[in-house]
Order: structure tokens, then sequence, then C-alpha cells
């Protein structure tokens, strides 16, 4: 992971109580269809054991433009809905950059 002046990503979700299990359903089922996407370099859902239906995804793209793509498939349109049901709070996506003299 990690292409020099790729766009990585940090999405973070919180599921409501007992939908715990839906999200990780729901960002693993993301994987294989992003991944297909030809902007995308990464994309890997993690969960935080500490913080119950606390998830994060990281991802890298390619571009700004590979990324507004992937918001238009139907595989993101699909699962946009299933989190606006079953998310606390709506989904945060942060932009990362190299940390100062790591590169």
């Amino acid at each position: 992971m990690t292409q020099n002046n790729s766009l990585i990503l940090l999405a973070s979700f919180q599921a409501k109580a007992g939908y715990e299990d839906q999200l990780r359903e729901a960002l693993a089922n993301m994987v294989e269809p992003s991944l297909a996407e030809a902007g995308c370099l990464g994309y890997r859902p993690l969960s935080d054991p500490a913080v119950p239906g606390a998830m994060i995804c990281l991802e890298e793209w390619t571009d700004a433009a590979a990324l507004d793509l992937h918001f238009q498939t139907p595989h993101f349109n699909a699962v946009a809905k299933i989190l606006d049901e079953i998310l606390a709070v709506p989904f945060a996506l942060r932009r990362l950059g190299e940390a100062p003299g790591t590169v």
C-alpha cells in the first residue's frame, strides 16, 4: 500500500448497538468490488476490539477522480443505504498524508 501522490483515506464507522455484525458484513462485502475498481490501490476494513461496533476502513486511491467514481458505483450506493440504517452516527472520512520526515 501507499504509492507516491496517492489518496489515502481513513473512514470510521460506529454501529448502533445490535448492528455490529451487519456493519462487519457490509464492509467486508465492499472489499472485492472496490479492489476491482481501476483506481483502487487498497481497501481494508479493520475493527477495534476495545470498542464494540467500531470499525475503520483504510483505503488508498490513485487520485480524487478515482474516489469520486467509487462514490458512484452500485456497490457503494448499496452499502450507503445499509449504513444509513445501522450506524449510530454518520461515517467520518479523513484524508491522511505522509508523516514529515518519513519519506
